[in-house]
């Protein structure tokens, strides 16, 4: 028959006195305090156990060494490698440790801040990662910058850092990124401003790097920052974007000054050589010449005395003997024959050399329109010569 079936109150589950019955609340929570008494020493008086004397005591005793075991054990922490911890006792600076296992008086007493001192950080100075094109992420507040000669430049810098001290980090500076790129903007500042515009953007970059890095670096020591500057780069140095067409131009204008000025230099460098070798060559050539007339004219002095020595002795052979030696040296030079008749008041001279160049003429005759002026000048030399000969025959002809 089924439960709910009339005439059989027996089989209905919710009036069945002798079935299961719904557990209660109060019942259960008296059931869980005898529990603890029971475990502790702290029976029921009808509960027919015998009752400890200060067995509760005892159990509140041995509550507090375990709490107080398990707080301890909340102080020890762990400190990884590469990172320092820094332990404070209300707040103020207790001690640093190193890594390894480590341990301090618990919460709230004593907390330990871990910090990593490897890591490498960095700030931007003038601009912002992901816009380092031209005109974008620029912050021109932080990168226009006045320089020596009064010009405006815009200079990008990008500083590397580590936490060289974990304590000095924390205590000694509030905001230590804002603090980092205040200094870092201040000390650029200043070194841009003792050099002028050309230095900054060409050749100075590498020194005006290592000179913003030293100070920066005596700056953050001076504030017991913490922290050791790793590296500094110049990420860029232009002029400001409105005259930078102006500024273009100038630098190709430097640039063909300097063009000019190593062509100048490489002819210079090919000329002076060669002109000082002419130089040094005529100079040598002129010594020659000097001790050459210099020696003939000495040997010219000691022939002539010789010669008025033996002159002295036989004045007629003498002159008979120059006369002859100097005959052969004027005649040795000539085409002209002259004979000497005997019985005869003229002296007859064979013109040779009319004779050769007659005939030579007669041969280049087809190349005598191009040598014209160099003809005529040689007519006039030979021409010459004719009337010296007729004036040296006339002078022979008078000394017989």
């Amino acid at each position: 028959m089924a439960w709910n079936e009339p005439g059989d109150k027996d089989r209905d589950p919710w009036n069945d006195k002798k079935g299961q019955q719904p557990p209660d609340l109060d019942e259960a929570i008296r059931s869980f305090q005898e529990k603890i008494s029971n475990i502790f020493g702290g029976g029921g008086s009808g509960s027919g156990e015998i009752k400890m004397p200060g067995g509760s005591g005892l159990g509140l005793a041995i509550l507090v060494i375990a709490a107080a075991i398990l707080w301890s054990l909340s102080g020890f922490y762990i400190v990884d490698e590469g990172n320092q911890g820094v332990v404070t006792r209300f707040g103020k600076y207790v001690e640093t440790t190193s890594p390894g296992l480590n341990w301090h008086l618990p919460t709230p007493i004593e907390t330990a801040d871990i910090v990593n001192v490897q890591k490498q950080r960095f700030i931007e100075i003038g601009y912002r990662s992901g816009g380092r094109e031209r005109g974008s992420g620029s912050v021109p507040r932080e990168s226009l910058m006045l320089t020596k000669d009064e010009n405006i430049v815009d200079v990008r810098l990008a500083v590397q850092y580590q936490i060289k001290d974990a304590s000095n980090y924390i205590f000694n500076v509030k905001d230590q990124t804002a603090t980092l790129k205040q200094a870092t903007e201040s000390v650029e500042r200043g070194v841009i401003g003792r050099n002028d515009m050309n230095f900054v953007l060409l050749e100075g970059r590498s020194e005006i790097v290592a000179d913003i890095k030293k100070e920066l670096q005596t700056l953050l020591d001076r504030y017991d920052s913490g922290i050791i500057i790793t590296d500094v780069n110049l990420q860029d140095a232009q002029p400001p974007e409105p005259v930078q067409a102006a500024f273009e131009d100038a630098i190709k204008a430097r640039e063909d000054k300097e063009r000019y000025i190593n062509e100048a230099e490489a002819y210079r460098n090919d000329v002076v050589p060669k002109a000082r070798g002419a130089a040094s060559r005529k100079i040598q050539e002129a010594e020659g010449y000097k001790l050459r007339v210099i020696a003939e004219s000495e040997g010219e002095t000691v022939r002539f005395t010789k010669l008025l020595a033996e002159y002295k002795k036989a004045p007629d052979v003498t002159r008979k003997r120059l006369y002859i030696d100097a005959m052969e040296s004027v005649l040795s030079n000539t085409d002209t024959v002259m004979i000497d008749l005997k019985k005869g008041n003229n002296v007859m001279y064979l013109p040779l050399d009319r004779l050769g160049r007659g005939q030579s003429g007669q041969k280049n005759s087809g190349t005598a329109n191009n040598a014209g002026n160099n003809g005529q000048h040689s007519s006039n030399q030979h021409d010459s010569a004719d009337r010296r000969e007729k004036s040296r025959g006339r002078e022979l002809r008078g000394r017989k």
